[in-house]
């Protein structure tokens, strides 16, 4: 009676071992299998089994980069008095607002040279700037107004 008990209980662990490492197996080959048949666009049977980031993928596709021709290429131009010139920014003070404009260090915008806190200037740029958000832009000139 034990031997027998024994031998059912010990084939019932190997059985249970063998389809526990089957199924991963069977779990990795199916990942695959709808990976690649997720970048093929259909399976077999006809059904599209596209993923969410595959349509994020064709969204990023259809999206404009700046200097692909967007808004942000727009020339905006803005009148204040300047201050607080640093390495890699300067604001601008207009009708009582500040506007912080910020560049590259080793790029300063053409006449920014030529202007000292308390100057009245016309700053030209592309993209937006706000008082509450960052500059999103380039700094195109810093001239004298008069």
């Amino acid at each position: 009676m034990k031997k027998t008990y024994f031998a059912i209980l010990g084939a019932a662990a190997i059985l249970s071992l063998a389809t526990a490492c089957s199924s991963q197996n069977v779990n990795e080959s199916t990942a695959n299998e709808s990976s690649q048949s997720a970048s093929s666009g259909s399976s077999s049977n006809g059904m599209d089994e596209s993923s969410p980031m595959d349509d994020l993928k064709e969204d990023a596709k259809d999206t404009l980069l700046p200097s692909e021709g967007t808004a942000d290429t727009k020339q905006s131009t803005m009148t204040g008095t300047i201050s607080d010139i640093k390495d890699f920014m300067f604001t601008i003070t207009a009708d009582g607002t500040d506007y912080a404009f910020n560049f590259e260090q080793d790029q300063k915008p053409d006449g920014l040279s030529d202007v000292k806190d308390g100057d009245k200037v016309t700053v030209t740029y592309t993209g937006t700037v706000s008082e509450v958000d960052a500059f999103s832009g380039t700094v195109l000139s810093v001239k004298k107004a008069e």
